[in-house]
């Protein structure tokens, strides 16, 4: 059985009378649990009908597509992403001509390109994609990632001036660029330099061949959502057009397939928090695909290390692979994950994957030594009434502030900013913001101001450093500029797409919900709520004990396994664990698992509300 709310009266009721899902005003975890934006609309409901009818589809995954917008005209591409349906035109992004023309040009001419690289993620992968590219097409390429403690973030001179000095006349930084015009103007005479990039910037522009940026005020073409390797991407689509206009193409010259990068495109989408929608669902759904025939060598090695025996998901990218490709940036070998990802040799390609595990599990404790002390600052802030949260510490190190700033984000609903404080007594630090506030443009409208010495990044990322004497006076900027963020509730209403029963939690319904797949921002997987469960059973199980399966019995007699990860000091656990055996609401992911020939539900639990 499943349900959504179905309000008497011919109109919704306003959200503030909107009443919370199973009556679950405070859940253990201290969140309300309320509908999904039109779940509780009736409109929404004939709507999801509509497309259920319309595309043969079972009536909840029609429902869920209401919920989320998706209209009929573009459901059948929603479930069924093409590129010939969804692939842009590379051309309406502003400059991308003149880059493609350039690196043609280079292509034909055999020239050595260098690739200046951001050192997360997005960076390595962008770097990737187009290392792959030219060399394919004959090229020698150059790359350099900065060292985020003794270069920090964007180009640097003497990083660019050293790639020109190996023999590039051609340089392409991705990832970054767009707000270093007084670094890029000094290489004029010295080389070529193209800019792919989609970090915000409102300084002038780099006097330089080429900035490809679809979040350049003059950009028209909607594709300000997209990550760096997806822009460098498009720019091997619009080269390769170009070569092959050019003629250049032919039987010692095969024109290459530019399909298998698109697993590199799937990873940074992903892991930069792209939302899974247009454009970028079509990347990330055919890029798993790639993925998962495991051909890019590194990636393989690392899907191994990481205990990713399935098909790779979204889920995989964001919480296996790109923790560990990150961690070589945060507090290790800044080049480590992109030299994996290019690695061609299977035994190198696995030392190089087992390093970035061992360096991710060295970044969780360093996480971890920083965490709880910013966890008591963060709240002696809020409780003090500030509405952003600012904070830098001498001894924290600075490759894990913005994991840090994620955390207490998530933990206070605040934008929060981390600094780690430099022995010249300046802070470098990185923030993250909540939906709906603009963290990126209030960090540039601080370094325009004079209060930071660097500064920019996205709505929801920035990073910043400055004076430690100007961090009074940055904080009361920032609680200024978001004064939205001191009206903030202290934590975020549990977003529930359907009530289920027990009954009607089958592997069927968990296979329907998943014709949603990729999972992500701007596409949540459905988070359905069980009401009345009855528990009989609960086990600790898992290496560390840190699983909790619970076993759930249905009114019919049929059982339902729940699982709850990270058990240990949960309050979640305590509830679960209840010896008297309480009737409980649970919240969750239904997802349907294969074993042996066999498909089971299996619930994963996230909250959990006294029935």
């Amino acid at each position: 059985m499943l349900s959504t709310a179905s309000p008497e009266g011919a109109h919704a009721p306003t959200p503030a009378a909107t009443p919370a899902v199973l009556n679950v005003e405070h859940s253990v975890n201290a969140r309300r649990w309320s509908w999904r934006e039109g779940a509780d609309n009736p409109t929404t409901n004939r709507l999801g009908a509509a497309l259920a009818q319309q595309l043969g589809i079972p009536e909840i995954v029609g429902r869920l597509l209401a919920m989320r917008g998706v209209s009929p005209e573009h459901a059948p591409h929603f479930l069924a992403p093409t590129l010939r349906a969804l692939m842009p035109d590379p051309s309406c992004l502003t400059d991308m001509d003149k880059a493609a023309a350039r690196m043609a040009q280079a292509v034909q001419a055999g020239e050595t390109i260098g690739i200046f690289g951001d050192y997360d993620v997005d960076g390595a992968c962008a770097s990737a994609v187009l290392a792959a590219f030219f060399e394919q097409l004959g090229c020698s390429v150059l790359t350099h990632i900065p060292d985020r403690m003794t270069e920090g973030y964007g180009p640097n001179l003497p990083a660019l001036e050293a790639l020109v000095a190996q023999g590039a006349r051609l340089l392409v930084c991705v990832d970054c660029g767009t707000a270093s015009a007084d670094i890029l103007n000094q290489l004029a005479g010295k080389a070529d330099v193209v800019v792919l990039d989609h970090h915000k910037s409102e300084d002038a522009l780099p006097a330089i061949l080429a900035t490809v940026n679809p979040n350049r005020a003059d950009c028209s073409s909607g594709l300000g959502h997209i990550c760096a390797a997806a822009l460098s991407f498009l720019a091997t689509v619009a080269t390769r057009r170009t070569l092959r206009e050019n003629g250049f193409f032919n039987a010692s010259h095969p024109q290459p397939d530019l399909r298998p990068l698109l697993d590199l495109v799937a990873l940074a989408t992903v892991c930069d928090v792209m939302p899974l929608q247009g454009v970028n669902r079509l990347f990330v759904a055919e890029g798993l695909k790639v993925m998962a025939a495991r051909q890019r060598i590194g990636v393989a090695a690392l899907l191994e290390i990481a205990g990713v025996s399935k098909a790779p998901d979204a889920f995989s990218c964001g919480f296996a692979l790109g923790p560990r490709i990150n961690a070589g940036g945060r507090i290790a070998e800044a080049a480590l994950g992109l030299r994996l990802l290019r690695c061609p040799d299977v035994h190198e390609a696995k030392q190089m994957a087992e390093r970035l595990d061992a360096v991710n599990r060295r970044r969780q404790d360093v996480e971890a030594d920083i965490l709880d002390r910013a966890m008591e600052q963060a709240a002696e802030q809020k409780d003090a009434g500030h509405g952003v949260i600012l904070l830098a510490g001498k001894d924290w190190h600075p490759g894990v502030v913005g994991i840090v700033a994620g955390r207490i984000k998530e933990r206070f609903n605040r934008p929060a900013l981390v600094g780690a404080q430099q022995e010249d007594g300046s802070i470098k630090g990185s923030g993250r913001s909540v939906a709906g506030l603009d963290l990126g443009t209030v960090i540039i409208a601080a370094r325009q101001a004079g209060l930071l010495k660097t500064g920019g990044g996205h709505a929801m990322a920035a990073g910043f450093s400055l004076h430690a004497d100007k961090l009074a006076e940055f904080h009361s900027f920032l609680d200024t500029r978001l004064p939205q963020a001191a009206e903030l509730p202290p934590t975020v209403d549990l977003t529930i797409d359907a009530v289920v029963a027990v009954t009607g939690a089958t592997a069927e319904l968990a296979t329907d919900m998943a014709a949603l797949a990729p999972f992500g921002a701007g596409n949540p997987e459905p988070l359905i709520a069980l009401p009345n469960v009855h528990i009989v059973r609960t086990d600790r199980i898992g290496r560390d004990s840190n699983t909790l399966r619970v076993l759930i019995r249905a009114s019919n007699g049929s059982r339902l396994k729940a699982l709850l990860f990270k058990a240990d000091n949960n309050p979640l656990a305590v509830v679960l664990e209840d010896a008297t055996r309480p009737p409980l609401h649970l919240a969750g992911y239904l997802r349907a698992e294969s074993w042996n020939g066999r498909t089971d539900a299996t619930f994963f639990v996230q909250d959990v509300a006294r029935a």
